[in-house]
């Protein structure tokens, strides 16, 4: 996909209608999930993170045939029936699937045998997945742990390029090459991964949960820097921090790509693009928290894009949220060492502008948190991954330890 040009803010003033006002906090309310409804419990936003090279060019991006994925999901909320959704968005020919598998993940890419249940496609076990579509598989009796393991395992009988992927997984994936090893409780693998492969998505139902809330952003969110294979990234400590407190218990889905930015295609679609498909469209959403725009800033040496440019398109996604009723609260962005002085006073206008505007439903203060108060531009250096942008572990705690759980009671009107 080729890169968008660059967006001034009066050329995104003639695509956009102009922002609105938002209510006070005070007077949040919002809508309540039917009890049936379907609730995701992991949902990675879908990207197509390089193109088909050119004829003759070796391809970067693997083709798989007679091979079987096995890949590691963590839940937020449980349930008691479950379905995933498989995704071919991003690719140019069908997807063939002959079998899948769920079960509970024991330990690496060993399941537990008496959980393995096979997934169905309109009561078949294959399904063909055409270019540019979403499959749901049918729903299953299944019990789903909240924050717990699951294993997904997908068998693909022909060639297929896996172009449509979730990047940054943060989470190993297994890869085997002897055909058929879907039902396997011990699954040797060829080779790993740390992107989820063509899997777009678990849903569960759960009539206890009252809703959803999506974290959506860049690599800050996606959990660059964090552990692999520990679950450190900042929404999964909101996730537990919210499952296992007295609040009203909600989904949390992660909705970050790695490199994302608001205006423009990066490696992914900007966030202008995927609000709607990657926030809107998830079931049950109540709440959505917003940490976007360094990405617009370190680039804008490039791009020429202002302070301006990106709260402009920071508006428009905070008014279609607040048209389907949802409560949306700004992130500011969190320090930059090493920006340049200009760009550091870009990141200081947006942050301003998130703090008083009064755009959105509340103000969750992630720079306040990392931030070294001897100086103000770096983390402090116990939360920085070694990068001066990425957080460590520690830092995604605190930054998750600083978002109030009562905010996710609020509702709008």
């Amino acid at each position: 996909m080729r890169h968008s040009r660059p967006l001034s803010l009066a050329i995104l003033s003639g695509l956009f209608a102009s922002a609105v006002s938002c209510s006070h906090p005070s007077t949040v309310t919002a809508p309540s999930p039917s009890a049936s409804r379907w609730l995701p419990t992991w949902s990675p936003s879908q990207q197509a993170t390089v193109a088909r090279p050119a004829a003759g060019t070796p391809d970067p991006v693997p083709t798989y045939a007679n091979v079987t994925l096995r890949q590691i999901v963590h839940t937020t909320i449980g349930g008691d029936r479950v379905r995933i959704r498989i995704s071919n968005e991003y690719g140019d020919r069908p997807l063939k699937i002959d079998a899948a598998h769920i079960a509970l993940r024991t330990s690496g890419s060993t399941i537990d045998p008496a959980s393995d249940r096979a997934l169905l496609f309109g009561g078949k076990p294959s399904a063909i997945v055409r270019a540019g579509a979403v499959l749901t598989s049918d729903p299953i009796s299944f019990a789903v742990p909240k924050l717990g393991d699951l294993a997904i395992s997908l068998y693909l009988p022909d060639s297929a390029r896996t172009g449509t992927r979730h990047s940054l997984g943060v989470q190993t994936m297994y890869v085997s090459r002897s055909g058929d090893q879907t039902t396997s409780p011990t699954f040797k693998a060829d080779t790993t991964l740390r992107s989820w492969v063509f899997l777009s998505g678990v849903d569960v139902t759960n009539p206890s949960i009252t809703g959803t809330i999506v974290a959506t952003g860049n690599s800050i969110t996606d959990g660059f820097g964090a552990t692999p294979d520990s679950n450190r990234r900042w929404p999964d400590v909101l996730a537990r921090r919210l499952l296992s407190s007295n609040e009203p218990p909600k989904a949390v889905v992660n909705a970050g790509i790695s490199g994302n930015r608001v205006l423009t295609y990066g490696t992914g679609p900007s966030l202008l693009s995927r609000f709607d498909r990657d926030v809107l469209m998830q079931p049950g959403i109540t709440h959505v928290i917003i940490l976007e725009g360094i990405n617009d800033i370190s680039r804008s040496g490039v791009d020429t894009v202002t302070a301006d440019d990106i709260i402009y398109g920071l508006r428009q996604v905070v008014e279609r949220a607040h048209e389907r009723g949802i409560v949306v609260y700004g992130a500011t962005l969190t320090p930059y060492e090493r920006a340049r002085p200009e760009n550091e006073q870009k990141r200081q206008a947006v942050n301003q502008w998130i703090r008083a505007s009064g755009v959105y439903d509340g103000v969750i203060d992630f720079d306040a948190a990392i931030r070294d108060p001897a100086k103000p531009t770096r983390m402090l250096p116990q939360y920085d991954s070694g990068d001066s942008l990425h957080p460590s572990d520690a830092g995604y705690l605190a930054m998750a330890n600083a978002i109030d759980l009562a905010l996710f009671r609020r509702k709008r009107d």
